[in-house]
């Protein structure tokens, strides 16, 4: 059912190489575990297999709080026509996910004090009300845009569940040579499901035809809003049958710690914020984290809007989105393995990272302003600068929450991931606003 202890040797190895430790609290995930313990030994501990159940309904509900963010956003085109929304309509959808975040040292309290079980269970029944509140059947418009925009609000509400207790869950259930995969996968499903509304979306709602006459125009209105309502019930439908299996077996913990550092007594939720804040070090890594990959999510939540005036496609601007996270995804996951067998490379695998994309960033800009820079702008250029960005970035995030933890480790990590996401969302937040005055000022 299990296997063995990880041995104290093992979880004194930090995964921070030379270049970044060890700092006051950093790298001590073993060792102050280690302090905690002594006479236990390795002790009757150990994991088991029923932690890839939980690791599948966690990242299965991730996957839907991201698809259920990303709804709106490549059917913008769609739903201006099907409901009548406006530019800032269509930003303010997405940026209900960012708003979603205002709350979020409650659930931090709450995973802290509460554990997962409690957490993940009101998390779920929170995307159940939103993701029901978006298919009531009204025919006043007004009513129903409230009631859409009500519902992604509470989905926005949890995200700060998906986001943050991916490495509270991973040391809570995975042994130390198996943390930064557990977190790789928890953490980028969240990201799958946005990369998924990319290419869902735009394949089963179609985009609007504008030279149509007044009675086909009419026509296809109607029939735009029933393929946008049947992607609506789907995904109310999927929600609930992760509400329900969550419900029915999601337990807060295993019978017995998987490592040392898993039954190590953590600090207080007072004293996690003091020691976070003081912290440079934390809080340069945290911005690191929080500036790019911030402004990137919001970047991709509202791509068809910002592609449009370069006369992109609705169906490409979301099979660009859909590669960028997927490709993001992949290698995220495969990194983080590697860094699970190879220790103390983080530094280095970051850096190599945020190079390709400082250089794929730039290729689009200087693709984009084609009329300055004389490159050409093609469908291939688009993708490919476009998708190694994504593939760059997104694969760092599981890499920046095994470093996070490592340099404030005994600060819980429900709590370290969830101020950087709070800044990342914040950072996410300021690119919509700024966006949406573009496009409807």
């Amino acid at each position: 059912m299990g296997s063995g202890w990880s041995n104290e040797e093992e979880e004194r190895q930090p995964l921070l190489g030379p270049g970044l430790g060890p700092a006051p609290g950093a790298a001590r995930r073993g060792r102050e575990a280690a302090a905690v313990l002594p006479a236990a030994g390795p002790g009757p501990g150990r994991v088991y297999g029923r932690r890839w159940l939980v690791l599948l309904l966690f990242s299965l509900l991730a996957f839907a709080q991201g698809l259920v963010w990303n709804t709106w956003g490549p059917i913008q085109n769609s739903a201006r026509q099907a409901y009548g929304f406006s530019g800032w309509d269509i930003a303010l959808l997405v940026l209900w996910g960012p708003i979603g975040f205002l709350p979020c040292f409650a659930f931090m309290w709450l995973l802290d004090k509460r554990g997962l079980r409690v957490t993940v269970l009101l998390t779920s029944f929170l995307m159940v009300l939103g993701t029901g509140l978006r298919c009531i059947p009204v025919s006043d418009l007004t009513l129903r845009k409230r009631l859409i925009h009500g519902g992604q609000l509470l989905n926005g509400l949890a995200g700060p569940t998906v986001m943050n207790a991916a490495p509270f869950l991973s040391t809570t259930w995975f042994s130390a040579d198996e943390r930064a995969t557990a977190t790789a996968i928890a953490s980028m499903l969240s990201y799958l499901g946005g990369a998924c509304a990319f290419l869902v979306g735009p394949l089963v709602v179609p985009a609007p035809n504008g030279t149509a006459p007044l009675l086909a125009a009419e026509s296809s209105r109607a029939h735009i809003k029933d393929r946008i309502e049947t992607v609506l019930y789907a995904e109310f439908g999927v929600v609930c049958l992760i509400f329900s299996a969550t419900l029915a077996y999601f337990p807060p913990r295993p019978p017995l710690p998987p490592s040392v550092a898993a039954a190590s007594q953590r600090l207080s939720y007072r004293r996690s914020f003091c020691r976070l804040l003081s912290n440079l070090r934390f809080l340069m890594i945290a911005l690191a984290y929080a500036i790019p990959l911030g402004v990137f999510a919001g970047w991709s939540g509202v791509l068809d809007l910002i592609l449009t005036p370069v006369h992109v496609s609705q169906v490409d601007a979301g099979w660009i989105g859909f590669w960028s996270i997927v490709g993001g995804c992949v290698v995220g996951i495969a990194m983080a393995r590697f860094a699970d067998f190879i220790r103390g490379m983080l530094k280095l695998i970051l850096l190599l990272l945020f190079s390709g994309a400082t250089l794929s960033s730039t290729w689009f800009t200087l693709t984009c302003l084609n009329s300055i820079t004389h490159l050409p702008l093609t469908t291939v250029t688009l993708y490919a600068s476009c998708i190694l960005l994504g593939v760059f970035l997104n694969s760092s995030v599981p890499i920046f929450f095994e470093l996070f933890v490592e340099t404030v480790y005994p600060v819980p990590e429900g709590i370290t991931c969830g101020v950087v996401t709070f800044l990342s969302n914040m950072f996410m937040g300021v690119l919509l606003f700024f966006v949406t005055f573009y496009h409807t000022g």
